[in-house]
């Protein structure tokens, strides 16, 4: 497993474990960020990744994206 941060650009990964804080990791999952789910790193802007996520984009930050293992 690698955290989001490391996902090659315009490729789709499957989640696999959301960690983090028990607040932090319900704010993913309300974002959409489950195990199982389909992930695609869109762009790498000022630190920031532009995610897509159940057709939804979504900009995290890095702390958050290193939660998110792939």
């Amino acid at each position: 497993m690698l955290p989001l941060t490391y996902a090659d650009r315009n490729e789709f990964n499957v989640i696999k474990k959301v960690g983090g804080r028990p607040e932090t990791k319900k704010h993913l999952e309300d974002m959409g960020f489950v195990t199982g789910a389909v992930v695609c790193v869109i762009s790498d802007v000022n630190g920031s990744l532009i995610v897509n996520v159940k057709d939804t984009k979504v900009a995290l930050d890095k702390e958050l994206a290193s939660k998110i293992m792939i």
